[in-house]
């Protein structure tokens, strides 16, 4: 009996997806299934090609000993606070055009580990499972209530130099899923800061989000300790126990179309079918050939804009 009593318990251990590395474990379901292996990294590590390593301290820290990090005192808070009293992100509701950068305090600032503008280095809050869906593959779910505005999680993985994104697309037939991201920040003067992140290898549970053409969830690169962003998926609505977590991998903002995303609804590429199930599912996954030829000069007057693609192998060539 007692040999019968451990053994749901070391299943259990068996099973944490993120192999002790986050603060909660994250299950899997069915029981005894995993999913394919990888190695497990709740943060960016460095990959080839990259022009920083994500794991350098570069940023200096505030001074707040002992007053509260606010705007206006603050260094690291520039305009206004990140977050509210509840640590919900402010300015993710439908009046909101564009994701508002948001930087961290960071190891090297005097404030307390509870200061209020520190949440996404905190990692996991809500208990999470990685499960098998019934046409998506693995997919990620919550099994706690999330309120809106919320951290959840990060999608982390090996920060690549552009040639070397390209080689690893370039080998990619249209038979294999693609885990890499290109988030492209508009900045100021018509300049755009790049990131791109493969988690195929190297990655964390949000390898395992699923795309949906009306998410749940809503990438934010959040700086911290340098300049290479946390990709940082927050609530986009309330979100309820057992409910699937997704995000849009074509990038828009709140679900927002712009004049380029409509131009990419049919390019005449066989593209993979969504099965999103959402009412204003687009029947194809996102697809965006940016990747597969030298980068264009970025568009001018774009300030604020962020830009996140996830591009998918098709059968034609470009």
């Amino acid at each position: 009996m007692a040999a019968s009593e451990e053994e749901p318990e070391a299943l259990m251990e068996q099973l944490d997806v993120a192999r002790s590395l986050e603060n909660l474990p994250v299950s899997a379901w069915p029981p005894g299934t995993e999913p394919e292996p990888f190695q497990y990294t709740p943060d960016h590590v460095a990959g080839p090609g990259g022009d920083t390593d994500p794991t350098l301290i570069t940023f200096p820290g505030c001074v707040c000993l002992k007053t509260p990090c606010l705007p206006g005192t603050c260094s690291c808070l520039r305009r206004e606070k990140n977050y509210d009293d509840n640590l919900c992100l402010r300015h993710i509701g439908s009046e909101a055009k564009c994701a508002e950068p948001v930087f961290e305090c960071n190891v090297l600032c005097q404030c307390s580990d509870h200061c209020r503008n520190r949440v996404v280095q905190r990692g996991l809050q809500f208990h999470l499972q990685v499960f098998k869906t019934d046409r998506k593959g693995w997919g990620l779910r919550t099994l706690d209530f999330i309120p809106k505005g919320r951290f959840v999680c990060e999608y982390a993985g090996e920060v690549l130099g552009f040639p070397e994104v390209q080689r690893r697309i370039q080998l990619q037939t249209i038979h294999d899923s693609n885990y890499i991201i290109a988030v492209r920040e508009h900045v100021y003067n018509g300049q755009v800061m790049e990131t791109f992140v493969d988690p195929t290898s190297i990655g964390n549970i949000g390898r395992f989000l699923n795309h949906s053409c009306e998410p749940n969830l809503l990438m934010i690169p959040v700086r911290i300790n340098s300049m290479v962003p946390k990709l940082a998926l927050f609530a986009a609505k309330d979100i309820v126990p057992e409910e699937e977590l997704s995000y849009d991998y074509s990038g828009r903002f709140l679900n927002l179309l712009d004049s380029e995303d409509k131009e990419r609804l049919d390019n005449g590429k066989l593209r993979k079918p969504c099965y999103c199930g959402a009412e204003s599912c687009a029947a194809f996954l996102p697809y965006d050939s940016s990747l597969y030829c030298p980068l264009e000069k970025p568009n001018t007057g774009e300030e604020g804009k962020v830009e996140q693609k996830r591009v998918w192998p098709h059968s034609g060539g470009e």
